[in-house]
């Protein structure tokens, strides 16, 4: 249903995760019987989760240490990890400026080149560790570092931009742009591509090949893209929509595509609704920013931070407060739904019945915007639980 934004204009409706809510079945069951597991290619996970390629997120050590509990880290191959042999006193630095001069001192840090032989120097880093090994390149740089990543023997590539198309366009003549269809089909690795908000850019992504989309453009913690660009979809909706884009790219192919909610969770029941809305598996940052072991140093900053003449984040502090066990999967000594996010997961899917994701993916969903302040003027007046 459309609303009339003014005379000329009108627009659909769109809901984030903090306007809706899971609505409880006929049944439920016991946690220990819930699947939560991922398979994407040939690879499988027992969490449905990729720790965002930031830098703040995911080192060599991370990588390595999410993968042993269960999940999938991506590594991102143009931030300081190929950029300088030893960038732990780039983190020292960072996490240490004050906020008026964070902006302009990492345009200046992430201004050091690129440095080829690291980038298969990484991967390897990440492949001895005896895991899945996976790192992200942006449209513009992947044709360039393609091979980089070949040699080094990646398990999976992520395509990732603020906004990734299937159709890019250009009038300059000496900038030839990624035919992301033909680079895919080509390209010796599962390959996910995104981030996408809609449905049809969501269902071109798809049939260009790609094992997965990454659905979500600015609801990252650290990202101020809609505020910079003014662009954007509240995910619940933006992942209602590519799901039904995979329903329709099924159909036509018999391929399934999977979608992955890329940003604005920091919760389990925020994983939760994701999946509900019809995800695979969820890319988190911020939460996992939190981890004592973490590159950050409690700091996190997106891709775009940086960005030289037009940055679209923020270096944020989320703390450190956790282990990443702690956060991921427990267990939880506090009541905010920020540690053991897949123990969350895993509870919420036993408490309204379903038995694995792609059940899951069915649950009712109703608009509820009372959900978190119903009843909870306690918690809000002192800053508690849900506060």
């Amino acid at each position: 249903m459309e609303v009339e934004i003014g005379i000329g204009k009108s627009g659909r409706r769109a809901y984030g995760f903090d306007d809706i809510a899971i609505v409880p079945s006929r049944r439920t069951r016991d946690p220990e019987d819930v699947d939560i597991s991922w398979e994407v290619d040939a690879f499988r996970f027992e969490l449905p989760m990729m720790a965002a390629a930031m830098d703040g997120v995911v080192s060599p050590a991370t990588a390595i240490e999410i993968g042993r509990l269960g999940g999938l880290a991506c590594l991102n191959l143009e931030g300081l990890w190929t950029r300088y042999e030893d960038p732990e006193p780039v983190f020292e630095e960072i996490a240490s400026l004050p906020a008026e001069k964070a902006t302009r001192r990492m345009q200046e840090l992430y201004s050091e080149p690129i440095k080829p032989e690291l980038i298969g120097r990484r991967i390897r880093e990440i492949k001895a560790g005896g895991v899945t090994a996976c790192a992200s390149l942006t449209p513009q740089r992947v044709e360039q570092y393609a091979k980089h990543v070949l040699d080094a023997e990646l398990d999976v590539l992520v395509v990732q931009g603020t906004v990734v198309s299937a159709e890019h366009v250009s009038k300059d003549p000496k900038r030839q742009p990624l035919n992301l269809k033909k680079f895919i089909r080509e390209f010796d690795l599962p390959v996910i591509v995104g981030g996408c908000a809609s449905y049809s850019t969501a269902l071109h992504l798809m049939r260009t090949g790609a094992v997965g989309i990454l659905v979500g453009v600015g609801p990252g913690h650290a990202c101020t893209s809609r505020g910079v660009l003014g662009i954007g979809v509240p995910q619940a909706t933006a992942i209602a929509d590519a799901a039904g884009a995979r329903i329709r790219h099924l159909d036509e192919t018999g391929v399934y595509v999977h979608v992955i909610a890329d940003g604005g969770m920091r919760t389990g029941g925020d994983i939760a609704k994701a999946i509900a809305c019809g995800a695979d598996a969820v890319m988190i940052g911020s939460p996992l920013a939190s981890a004592y072991e973490a590159p950050g140093r409690g700091f996190h900053w997106g891709m775009a931070t940086f960005h030289p003449t037009l940055p679209r984040g923020a270096r944020v502090n989320a703390g450190r407060k956790a282990s990443l066990r702690e956060i991921l999967v427990g267990p939880a000594h506090e009541n905010d739904g920020t540690l053991n996010l897949f123990g969350a997961l895993r509870t919420s899917m036993a408490t309204t019945g379903y038995e694995t994701v792609k059940e899951f993916q069915k649950a009712e969903v109703m608009v509820a915007p009372a959900l978190k302040t119903e009843g909870k003027s306690l918690q809000r007046a002192q800053g508690i639980g849900m506060a």
